[in-house]
């Protein structure tokens, strides 16, 4: 195996397989090219790890950067940002985790549905790349990959319906702040192929089959059309 054909595999999306072959390759060949596919199937990972909530694996990797750091290429600053990144991925998922556990009932009811929803879509094939992505003081939930389409999730939690429809709380506020955020991330990332999605929870965290409902191509612009709905 060689640092190029990690480099493949991690293009093609085998972030494990990508990061075990250059863990192999890293420990006989600490060259500059070895040394930066070991750093990005790393950061590959230490993302995903705080993704799934795995936070004492992903502070292992983030260490074990932090200790290679120096040492990896880095002409343009991307390595930097990047290691400067996964710092406060994981300040943000421990402040999560810290909330989940300690946080007032709704915050953790909301972080528990977010988990959740995050676990519906893994397994619906999609790859997570942001969780609770801010832009000043608007939030996006969720930002995942479907294919060649970047899909921006909204999640809504509740007991039940006893107060109505979880979409009903994307009132016009949230619909503005929706549309300002989604426009600002889509203008970074350069991104044309998009679309907005909403996932309603209800349960509890103590209970038992959470009722998971997933509306594709949820309109912001106008009052509920367009939408596909997917139960499980």
């Amino acid at each position: 195996m060689t640092a190029k054909e990690v480099f493949e595999l991690r293009k093609q999306g085998l972030k494990e397989e990508a990061y075990e072959a250059a863990r192999s390759l890293y420990a006989t060949d600490k060259s500059p090219y070895t040394s930066l596919a070991m750093f990005w199937t790393a950061v590959d990972i230490l993302r995903s790890r705080i993704d799934e909530d795995r936070l004492d694996e992903a502070e292992k990797i983030l260490l074990a950067l932090e200790r290679m750091f120096p040492n990896v290429p880095d002409k343009d600053g991307w390595v930097k940002d990047a290691f400067d990144k996964c710092q406060k991925l994981l300040d943000k998922g421990n402040k999560r985790q810290h909330l989940k556990e300690n946080g007032p009932e709704h915050l953790q009811t909301g972080i528990w549905g977010e988990e959740l929803a995050a676990a519906y879509l893994r397994e619906k094939g999609y790859v997570i790349l942001e969780r609770d992505w801010h832009s000043k003081h608007r939030d996006i939930d969720i930002i995942a990959q479907d294919g060649e389409t970047t899909v921006f999730v909204e999640v809504k939690t509740r007991h039940s319906r006893d107060f109505g429809e979880p979409t009903d709380a994307i009132d016009y506020r949230k619909r503005e702040n929706l549309r300002h955020a989604i426009q600002h991330y889509l203008n970074y990332r350069n991104i044309t192929t998009y679309r907005f999605d909403v996932i309603t929870i209800i349960g509890s965290i103590d209970g038992m089959n959470p009722e998971i409902e997933h509306i594709e191509n949820f309109c912001i612009l106008e009052p509920y059309n367009r939408r596909t709905w997917h139960r499980r």
